[in-house]
């Protein structure tokens, strides 16, 4: 259950050796909450709805600090590798992308409507909309909203907690990535719940701190997730499958 922790620290040693390419996915990050903050500041059902949005797709994001990690293991690194990272790839990361950008519509519609429904005679200020996440006035709206984003975060989480780092290792198509990453999730429940409740309380603290934790949290946690991966799904040739006939000849290497 607390393998986890082990990761963070890989991820940490990888951002620490990576130089100011894990700086610069962090700036992205850090510019990316600011944007929304500065945009949106006036419409906070908006701000709630792609904030989540914001962590849906954040395994994706991601992409540069998996390849980042993947370079250090041959101590191989550099910025401008990971930036095109995708490239030959684009198909199958191209169909999760899909499937994500999907999923954050369908969120930030049932978001709207969660706000319609409880604010039905005009949506609140940003200073209302936060008092009354601090607030036991409203309990029936903060028990909705966290349940139906709670369902969305756990099917982006379950699909893309390893699914990415494996396509980009070996390649794999967009389904059979999804479907890997799903199955790893129930077969490693105790160590993923702690994984996902690490992560929330990073990107939290980072929301909380002016944005200025993304520089580091994020960085650390792309590269933790590549060593998760590693751990989980193990490296190109490590789930050898050997399929012997009667001679024991002919083994099948998947």
């Amino acid at each position: 259950m607390l393998r986890p922790l082990s990761w963070l620290m890989l991820g940490w040693r990888d951002f620490r050796a990576s130089g100011g390419a894990s700086i610069f996915y962090g700036i992205c990050f850090t510019l990316m909450g600011a944007l929304l903050k500065v945009v949106l500041n006036k419409a906070p059902e908006y701000l709630s709805a792609l904030t989540c949005g914001f962590l849906l797709a954040g395994p994706l994001m991601s992409l540069g600090l998996y390849d980042i990690s993947r370079r250090l293991e041959s101590t191989r690194s550099g910025l401008l590798g990971s930036v095109f990272s995708m490239r030959g790839r684009w198909s199958n990361i191209g169909v999760l992308a899909l499937v994500l950008a999907v999923i954050m519509m369908v969120w930030a519609r049932a978001s709207l409507v969660i706000f319609a429904l409880f604010y039905n005679k005009g949506m609140p200020t940003m200073h209302g909309f936060l008092s009354q996440l601090f607030s036991l006035n409203n309990l029936e709206f903060i028990a909705v909203y966290a349940c139906i984003g709670f369902i969305f975060a756990s099917i982006v989480f379950a699909i893309t907690w390893v699914s990415i780092p494996l396509m980009l290792d070996r390649d794999t198509d967009a389904i059979t990535s999804m479907i890997i990453s799903t199955v790893a999730l129930f077969v490693n429940v105790p160590a993923t719940i702690f994984w996902s409740f690490l992560i929330v309380g990073l990107v939290v603290l980072s929301f909380m701190s002016w944005n200025l934790g993304f520089l580091v949290a994020m960085p650390v946690i792309g590269h933790a997730t590549w060593h998760a991966y590693r751990e989980v799904v193990g490296k190109h040739g490590d789930l050898a499958e050997f399929s012997v006939d009667s001679q024991n000849t002919s083994p099948l290497v998947r």
